[in-house]
């Protein structure tokens, strides 16, 4: 169903009563607040689309969707994530650029599933270390943020591809950045890191594009 750019303001409860429906779109409206009754719509799984609205808050409803599998809350004010999205099982693309997100909960970590995760344009200085634990991890998109490091656990990123840290505040990268045995992509662009180190190029040789 397709909601979107009608500049709506709320959603009615009675949404609950559409049991069979498995995709929602309510992007590009004035959306602040979501009903309880979304959480009861246990066939939403193709994707709920919550981006351009003003959302301060990832509502409660939205993380009991535990068969959801995209999620797109870009360009909202949240400000930060709760523990629950933890509870999102089976998210394989989460979309939460251009807010105001400080800090990312470890319990972004229990989200097996994930394969893109995209996390530009917030205000990010720091990742948790259970962002490691995201083992079907692909593409990690953190440009435009205020890192000034990584955790070593994203060593352990074994699946990831694509990895884009454009326009952070990194003056250096743990070697084992150079450790990821899949990477094609690794941008850092934009960042005042110190001089070029061995396993970029090492990286290079493996067919990976790094772009600084």
């Amino acid at each position: 169903m397709i909601v979107a750019e009608t500049r709506v303001a709320s959603v009615p409860e009675r949404i609950g009563d559409l049991a069979h429906l498995e995709m929602l779109d309510l992007g590009h409206n004035e959306l602040a607040a979501l009903p309880e009754a979304l959480g009861t719509l246990a066939r939403l799984s193709s994707f709920l689309y919550l981006s351009h609205n003003r959302l301060a808050d990832l509502p409660a409803p939205v993380t009991r969707l535990r068969h959801l599998r995209y999620l797109s809350v870009t360009n909202n004010r949240l400000t930060a994530l709760p523990d629950s999205i933890g509870d999102m099982q089976g998210l394989v693309e989460l979309r939460l650029y251009g807010n105001q997100l400080r800090t990312v909960p470890d319990a972004i970590g229990e989200l097996a599933a994930l394969q893109e995760l995209h996390l530009s344009d917030n205000g990010l200085a720091d990742l948790p270390a259970a962002i490691g634990r995201l083992r079907s991890l692909t593409h990690l998109d953190l440009r435009h943020n205020a890192l000034v490091s990584l955790p070593r656990e994203m060593g352990a990123l074994g699946s990831l591809e694509f990895l884009d840290l454009r326009a952070n505040r990194l003056t250096s990268l743990p070697a084992l950045v150079g450790d990821l045995p899949r990477l094609r992509k690794l941008d850092l662009r934009w960042n005042k890191l110190d001089a070029p180190r061995p396993w970029r190029e090492e990286m290079r040789r493996r067919g990976c594009a790094v772009y600084v």
